[in-house]
């Protein structure tokens, strides 16, 4: 377990762009001072001097929050010269007050950010290496989910593009997917691999992990969009889903596909309580959540045409709307006045001004807001977004 984890840490740092140095250091995350660590018992100062210190630094943060200054002091002096450098040490409780002082009160996170090089976010293909080797990381937390991240972004995405929807949010869907199952990493896995029925509690935990990945992304700035659908890859229709109990309009046809592609691909994985479907069972269970209100035929449709599990239809105008008017329909749910219509899409304002007015015709909407809600209806919204 040991060799597996400096293994996987070093690969995800790799892959997140940092120096093979840092993947390096890594193996020696669980080395002593004495040589009877593992997974190679290397001793003394043949483990480099920054894995020392972060030995000597990981456990007394543990003793600093749970026993105080002296409690940490007490245990490096005790280690000293066995798990932790004497030298190291020596100096750990010489300075103990000054190196400790208010380090329980800072923000680790906005530390962290403040402490990490002034290069330019990143973005484009960087940005998704990254976010793939997190969720190939997440992955790793159970045998039973060995890519899974991988598999749902490229079949939400796949969805997405069946469902027409712009190259801006297919991009959004694919990168949501990658780390929709981040959260999983705060929950222990004795939830996760118990064969036997969960407790009130341990469900408890479960309904908990699509926040706490939300949680995390949303600290990202660039990340809101992908932290917004990943909270919500549990939520269904009708207010059965967690771990909000949204329902609904207020889940958009981004959100409804990424929950209908989890959902169909982690049917045809196993897990411990079950066997992993077949690709048929996978999508007649899938329309079964269909019939009962829990997800969304659109989205539902989508998943299955990209999964190769029912045939392309060619896509019945919704409403009678042609492609340019369900763009316009979906810039004024924004609330896009016709004259910014007009010129986010270079067209006179009084064109706009008549493809507004065939489209109330057309849905038999008198107003911007029953226009709105037919759009919410039937999945529109998202419509026109790029423009804007």
């Amino acid at each position: 377990m040991i060799a597996s984890h400096c293994v996987s840490a070093g690969v995800l740092a790799s892959s997140v762009g940092l120096d093979d140095g840092v993947a390096g250091l890594l193996t020696h995350t669980f080395e002593r001072w004495d040589g009877k660590g593992l997974p190679e018992g290397t001793s003394g100062p043949d483990i480099p001097l920054e894995m020392r210190i972060m030995h000597l630094a990981d456990t007394a943060e543990v003793f600093l929050r749970r026993e105080g200054v002296a409690g940490a002091v007490a245990m490096v002096r005790a280690r000293r010269g066995s798990q932790f450098d004497p030298a190291l040490a020596g100096l750990f409780i010489d300075q103990a007050e000054a190196l400790t002082e208010g380090l329980l009160d800072i923000d680790c996170w906005q530390a962290a950010l403040d402490l990490a090089p002034n290069d330019a976010p990143l973005s484009g293909p960087e940005l998704d290496a990254v976010l793939r080797a997190i969720g190939d990381f997440a992955d790793l937390k159970s045998p039973y989910t060995a890519g899974h991240s991988r598999a749902v972004a490229a079949l939400a995405a796949a969805a997405g593009e069946e469902h027409g929807l712009p190259a801006d949010d297919v991009a959004e869907l694919r990168r949501a997917g990658w780390v929709h199952d981040l959260g999983r990493l705060g929950v222990s896995n004795q939830v996760w691999d118990k064969k036997d029925p969960l407790s009130g509690l341990e469900l408890e935990r479960i309904r908990m992990h699509p926040f706490l990945g939300e949680r995390i992304l949303s600290r990202v700035p660039g990340l809101k969009g992908e932290a917004a659908l990943t909270g919500s890859h549990h939520e269904r229709l009708d207010g059965s889903g967690y771990p909000r109990g949204i329902s609904g309009t207020e889940l958009g046809i981004k959100q409804r596909i990424l929950a209908a592609a989890d959902s169909y691909h982690a049917s045809l994985e196993p897990r411990p309580h079950r066997p992993a479907l077949t690709q048929a069972d996978a999508a007649a269970r899938l329309r079964q959540e269909v019939s009962v209100g829990r997800l969304a035929a659109e989205a539902v449709e989508a998943v299955l045409v990209a999964a190769g599990q029912q045939p392309r239809r060619p896509h019945a105008p919704v409403g009678g709307l042609t492609p340019r008017e369900m763009e316009i329909l979906g810039m004024l749910c924004r609330g896009m006045t016709p004259a910014e219509i007009a010129g986010a899409l270079f067209l006179a304002r009084k064109t706009v001004r008549n493809h507004v007015e065939h489209i109330y015709t057309k849905i038999g909407a008198t107003n911007r807001v029953g226009a709105t809600l037919f759009a919410i209806r039937n999945g529109l919204t998202e419509y026109g977004i790029a423009a804007r």
